[in-house]
């Protein structure tokens, strides 16, 4: 299996994050990366969208139609899929994630860190509060990364989506929340290649300049995906938007496994084998 970080900067708009990702911009610029323009699936809502990335499906497909519908995600996904390969996953992400791939729903105490238990995530640091520092995040993810060494590992940041509810996108604290987020990668992403993990860093909305999201403006609806791996030719693809059904399917091919037979996506993305 080929080891893939997939990291979900949320709430990262794409014109906004293409002004203010520079260091990503910078390795899509030399050739290092692709990069490449996604138009997010509705409702641009962070639960069912978080299901949509992982299992290829549109809501009405999946069920998880809304942030208050708490439950555990009954289709198959990436981690689902990586672990029936004899694969190992894990995630350093918001709880909903824990809810969507482990159980439903969150106890704070109990499902906080949670470490060979069962569920798709076989290793997992989960947090609940919105403001909580990507710095803090990156760090959760790295030691998990470490210790356990997953074949398929998630990271996700919450840090844009606060600054985006609170100031606006139009806001100096949404802009600098996304440089904050490019300057972690920036430490990051060269080890990760160095180590030769494949990258895939996307968002799973974007964020109205009121500090909404959930409609189908493209404000709210466009993200960047950005492809660090062999298989994906350096390239820019920033003028017609492709599918984020694209994603789950896309994460299974750079892992070299199977995607499941419903995951809708027919994949926009020229590959090539490793």
């Amino acid at each position: 299996m080929n080891k893939t970080i997939f990291v979900l900067l949320d709430a990262c708009r794409f014109d906004l994050g293409t002004r203010n990702l520079g260091f990503l911009e910078h390795m899509v610029d030399y050739g290092k990366g692709a990069k490449y323009r996604v138009r997010g699936e509705l409702p641009s809502l962070s639960r069912p969208i978080y299901a949509t990335l992982l299992n290829g499906l549109p809501v009405h497909r999946h069920g998880v139609s809304s942030n208050d519908l708490i439950c555990r995600l009954p289709t198959e996904n990436v981690f689902s899929l990586c672990q029936a390969h004899s694969g190992v996953t894990a995630a350093a992400a918001y709880s909903w994630f824990s809810e969507l791939f482990c159980c439903a729903p969150f106890q704070r105490p109990k499902d906080r860190i949670r470490l060979g238990a069962r569920g798709d995530i076989d290793y997992g640091i989960f947090y609940w509060e919105d403001c909580y520092p990507d710095s803090h995040l990156f760090a959760d993810g790295e030691y998990l990364r470490r210790q356990y060494d997953p074949d398929f590992i998630l990271y996700h940041t919450m840090g844009i989506d606060w600054a985006g509810h609170m100031h606006g996108a139009s806001s100096a604290e949404y802009e600098q929340a996304i440089l904050a987020a490019d300057a972690c990668l920036s430490q990051l992403l060269p080890l990760w290649l160095a180590e030769e993990y494949q990258v895939v860093i996307t968002a799973d909305h974007g964020m109205s300049s009121f500090g909404n999201h959930g409609g189908s403006e493209d404000a709210q609806r466009d993200v960047p995906l950005y492809l660090f791996t062999p298989r994906v030719a350096p390239t820019r693809q920033e003028a017609r938007p492709i599918s984020q059904l694209n994603i789950a399917p896309l994460l299974c091919h750079l892992l070299g496994i199977q995607p499941a037979a419903e995951m809708l996506g027919q994949l926009e993305i020229p590959l090539s084998a490793l």
